[in-house]
């Protein structure tokens, strides 16, 4: 045994290079990487524009502190909120953080401490964020939680109507819960969702750590929905595989978040913006976009063909999950791994798939073959 804590539970291999879609491991074997890292290298390994972007500003600054002006964070953020209803932007380094940072600015802003969340949700492993997360697995063992999270089922309308009032402060919520069995909201609890929000003065916080950035193809998956939300978590796909997340929010927070309310040391440093605007003036492209949503019909519908019936695949973009006829699928992930093709499980009974956004239609056509020879034989 080494020098790390064992929090992990490591897979036995140790990728060493990748280039696209394709990964090797330190033997020399190739795979298929349809993990993206959970959702992060949305451009692919080593992609060439971010590995110059990366170079041409380690040659210039890496880091200042947020006591200076940032042009590049100020040019990041109009990038993200341009043509949406959003006008402001907080950078940080993950998903964790941007969740802290939306659950603090909803309290502060509204005066009200009460935020509902939903089972089987996942938004972190910090105390607030983890204390958001509807999953006991992520919240035993560590004492009391943070208070006024009321968890409720996900996608259940009347549930939700019999707790929303005007005491609640914010909704917080995945619009696809990802480690959560890739489950989409419901268009009849979007549109509820709208209306407790609208008629409660409730604030809507959209977790789109991992939905967001183009992963479902568009921008941000709760366009494709009725929903407009005070405030966005991002990470994940932002950087490309640099840590980077944030938080978007309407013009109405502006004040709330005034000198000295939060901050982060690190948060939207030279390196982790360079990145980040690079990935956004590739992915927030219409055409990059539209393929995307080819890619994953494409790759749907081979699934469909070379499936058995009683294999359901839901999610959006390329975000997708594969229930295996409602049986473990640990077994399965390890078989994939042997086969050349690395996916990750969302929850115990679905695999997700979270291909890079540039994956080609070769690769996709490689994949579903091994997906095929492994899960049915």
């Amino acid at each position: 045994m080494g020098a790390l804590f064992q929090n992990y539970a490591r897979r036995p291999i140790a990728i060493d290079k990748g280039e696209g879609t394709v990964v090797f491991d330190t033997n020399g074997k190739r795979y298929l990487d349809f993990t993206s890292g959970i959702a992060v290298c949305s451009l692919g390994h080593a992609h060439p524009a971010i590995v110059k972007a990366i170079q041409d500003q380690s040659e210039k600054l890496w880091h200042i502190s947020n006591l200076f002006e940032s042009p590049g964070q100020e040019q990041l953020a109009a990038s993200l909120v341009k043509d949406t209803h959003l006008s402001y932007a907080f950078f940080c380094n993950s998903g964790a953080e941007a969740n802290e940072a939306a659950i603090k600015l909803a309290r502060k802003h509204t005066g009200k401490h009460r935020i509902i969340v939903f089972e089987q949700s996942f938004h972190g492993r910090t105390f607030g964020a983890m204390s958001a997360t509807g999953q006991d697995k992520v919240r035993n063992g560590f004492g009391p939680l943070v208070s006024e999270f009321i968890t409720l089922p996900f996608n259940d309308v009347e549930a939700l109507k019999a707790k929303a009032d005007d005491s609640i402060a914010a909704i917080m919520l995945e619009m696809i819960q990802g480690e959560g069995g890739v489950n989409a909201v419901s268009e009849e609890f979007a549109t509820a969702i709208k209306e407790i929000c609208e008629t409660n003065n409730i604030l809507l916080i959209v977790d789109e750590v991992q939905t967001g950035i183009g992963r479902t193809g568009t921008r941000f998956a709760y366009e494709q929905t009725v929903l407009k939300p005070n405030i966005v978590s991002i990470a994940k796909g932002l950087g490309g595989g640099f840590p980077i997340g944030g938080i978007l929010g309407t013009a109405e927070l502006f004040n709330t978040f005034n000198a000295g309310t939060h901050g982060t040391t690190f948060g939207g440093n030279p390196l982790g913006v360079a990145v980040a605007q690079t990935v956004i003036d590739h992915i927030f492209d219409e055409a990059f976009l539209q393929a995307v949503n080819e890619k994953s019909a494409y790759l749907v519908k081979k699934l469909q063909e070379s499936l058995p019936e009683n294999y359901t695949i839901q999610g959006k973009g390329l975000m997708l999950g594969v229930g295996c006829g409602g049986v473990e699928v640990a077994p399965f992930i390890t078989k994939l791994d042997e086969a050349g093709l690395l996916a990750v499980a969302a929850g115990p009974k679905v695999i997700r798939l979270l291909p890079p956004l540039t994956v080609s239609y070769e690769e996709i056509d490689e994949a579903v073959e091994i997906f095929k020879n492994v899960l049915v034989g």
